[in-house]
């Protein structure tokens, strides 16, 4: 397989301005001569559905779906928190968990009532991310990370977005809102999961009209 030719361009397909620049900063450290772009660069193209029952599912529908609508090689990412007292939920349902149009502080509050009274032992979790890379032809790689905590009943921290507060890593022994970006990105889910994607960038055969525009 031919060496990467770079530099190029990778189109990130999320509307969450959070985890875009999260996505972003974790691409930047890699080292690789990749420009991530945002989906601003084609505000013609209508949202992506989500329709799977899984992370995958849905990761790989929106790498396709702006694959196919764009020309350029995307990134998708589908991610989200599972709590083993709530039979997996919120799951897919994360970013959606309080309703269509709740914010990150709606969801915690919602998970904080869900869990009110279970011991610690009982509140065990995971943050599980999806990834799939597509060009036009299909979905040419798929990565997963997964990262254990235990839901806390306080918010700590005022870093991160979405559950971080809430979420004290095992790996880290603090909430991902109390640690800096970098400490996060080496054990979070996202962060595993694009490093195996990375690996898989360096060696990814050069396509023509691929280079960065």
């Amino acid at each position: 397989m031919a060496a990467l030719d770079l530099p190029r361009t990778i189109l990130l397909a999320t509307g969450n301005p959070k985890k875009l620049r999260e996505l972003e900063r974790i691409v930047a450290a890699s080292g690789l001569d990749l420009r991530a772009l945002g989906l601003d660069r084609h505000p013609g193209v209508p949202p992506a559905p989500e329709t799977g029952a899984t992370f995958a599912e849905n990761a790989r529908q929106k790498a396709r779906w702006y694959a196919e609508r764009s020309g350029e090689l995307c990134l998708a990412d589908d991610s989200g928190l599972e709590v083993d007292a709530l039979a997996g939920a919120p799951g897919v349902r994360s970013a959606r968990y309080a309703g269509e149009k709740a914010t990150d502080a709606d969801n915690r509050r919602k998970l904080l009532a869900a869990l009110r009274g279970l011991p610690r032992e009982r509140r065990v979790a995971r943050f599980r991310c999806a990834l799939a890379l597509a060009d036009a032809s299909g979905v040419l790689f798929e990565a997963d990370g997964v990262t254990e905590g235990v839901i806390l009943d306080a918010e700590r921290g005022g870093a991160g977005f979405g559950y971080d507060p809430l979420f004290h890593s095992i790996e880290l022994g603090r909430t991902f809102a109390e640690v800096d970006s970098a400490e996060k990105d080496r054990v979070s889910h996202r962060g595993k999961a694009l490093a195996r994607l990375i690996d898989f960038l360096r060696s990814y055969p050069a396509t023509p009209g691929s280079a960065g525009a």
